[in-house]
């Protein structure tokens, strides 16, 4: 594979030579080079990031960033690399889920706690655009690896720190996942059902929503922000903090008029017939959500159930009386009936259901695909970028651990 190495002249113009190895990594960080497939067009071609997390928010950002067209540098930990490798299922020799996540970036393994290792991140970070990190508060510090250490290696640096709770506050240091970040914030609390238990969310919404996206939303607006004033800056993205935003109707009602929202008890929490989800004949669901009064006639209409239309009144009974009207007819058999009608009803799918999904399939949210160095393929992570944005060559595959150690040694001495 071939790589360019950044050299600085005395007038630091940036010069650009090609190397044979791994890869290259002294020079200044004005002006890089980013190899692969439609650089010249990639949004981000020439941004250098590195990544220092591991698992999901960090990762998952750093992915954005990638195929957005930056060069990521995955710094890992010597030996067993970032603990997701070790997930099974496996797609060659490293779990798929790390696959699916590290796609077009390069390893460097480097012990940050030898300081002839840490000497050579701090090179790394010199020739850096962005630098993310999802340590807790306080260790990239105790590392030498710290803002404000790095930022007088490299002023124009964007350091963005992903973590929990937050840079301060009393759970700063305090360990938590996903679900903890979601109970803390009451999202969790809202999806309790019929006997008060909350349901185990099937989704990361913190370490994604909460964390990866706006870390990738910062880091861009930081790098526009760069561009004017030509200083770094320090981002701290909390992911507890983020989950408020999905809440934002709770919040207004609570704060405007001390209507707090309970499980079950508003619009989209289950307290209306008009947002909830019902069992059919043969043991399936529907998604019905007619909220606003043109769909909930349509609706009522298919079913045959006008004398239905004010449900104000008697939410529960209006409900009842729904869901006994849908578990006489097959999942099928309402779909065929609601066919052209516009009344937001669908059949709850598994994830098999969806992905092979007539409509997904025209789209071509599995198109992009995915290789392992075994040959085996499978389809990449669908990511929220538009195709005119998304530059990553679908040939690239996810780094071997430690691969760009050559080129870092050859380079730093």
């Amino acid at each position: 594979m071939e790589f360019l190495v950044l050299t600085v002249s005395s007038s630091d113009h940036v010069q650009q030579q090609e190397w044979h190895g791994a890869c290259g990594f002294v020079g200044m960080n004005t002006q890089h080079t980013q190899t692969g497939h439609s650089a010249a067009r990639a949004p981000l071609a020439g941004i250098r990031v590195v990544d220092f997390s591991t698992l999901l928010p960090g990762p998952m950002c750093s992915l954005l960033l990638a195929q957005a067209g930056a060069e990521v540098i995955k710094i890992e930990r010597p030996g067993s690399g970032d603990e997701m490798r070790s997930y099974t299922p496996k797609l060659g020799d490293d779990a798929v889920n790390f696959a699916l996540l590290n796609q077009g970036k390069r390893s460097l393994t480097l012990d940050l706690k030898d300081p002839g290792a840490r000497d050579q991140a701090i090179e790394v970070v010199r020739t850096a655009d962005v630098l993310i990190e999802q340590f807790r508060p306080g260790v990239m510090d105790r590392l030498g690896l710290g803002y404000a250490s790095m930022r007088a290696v490299n002023p124009r640096l964007i350091y963005c720190a992903i973590t929990g709770w937050g840079q301060d506050g009393p759970l700063a240091n305090v360990a938590a996942h996903d679900l903890n970040y979601q109970a803390e914030t009451g999202l969790l609390g809202l999806t309790a059902g019929a006997d008060g238990s909350p349901g185990v969310p099937n989704t990361l919404s913190a370490d994604l929503s909460g964390g990866a996206y706006p870390a990738m939303m910062n880091i861009l607006l930081a790098l526009r922000a760069r561009d004017t004033d030509g200083q770094g800056r320090f981002i701290d993205v909390a992911m507890a903090d983020n989950l408020f935003t999905f809440m934002y109707w709770g919040l207004g009602n609570g704060f405007a008029a001390g209507e707090w929202p309970t499980p079950g008890g508003d619009l989209v929490t289950g307290g209306t017939p008009r947002y909830q989800v019902y069992r059919t004949q043969d043991d399936r669901f529907l998604a019905c959500a007619p909220l606003e009064q043109k769909f909930w006639d349509n609706f009522l209409r298919v079913l045959e159930a006008p004398h239905l239309r004010s449900d104000a009144a008697d939410p529960v009974g209006v409900r009842t009386a729904i869901a006994a009207i849908i578990a006489t007819q097959t999942a099928d058999e309402w779909m065929r009936r609601f066919e052209g009608v516009d009344a937001c009803v669908s059949i709850v799918k598994s994830l098999q259901e969806a992905v092979e999904a007539p409509h997904f399939r025209h789209r071509g949210v599995f198109s992009a695909r995915l290789a392992a160095a075994d040959g085996t393929e499978i389809p990449a992570l669908p990511l929220p970028l538009a195709p005119s944005l998304r530059q990553m060559d679908p040939s690239h595959g996810y780094p071997a651990l430690g691969e760009a150690n050559a080129g870092l040694e050859q380079a730093v001495e």
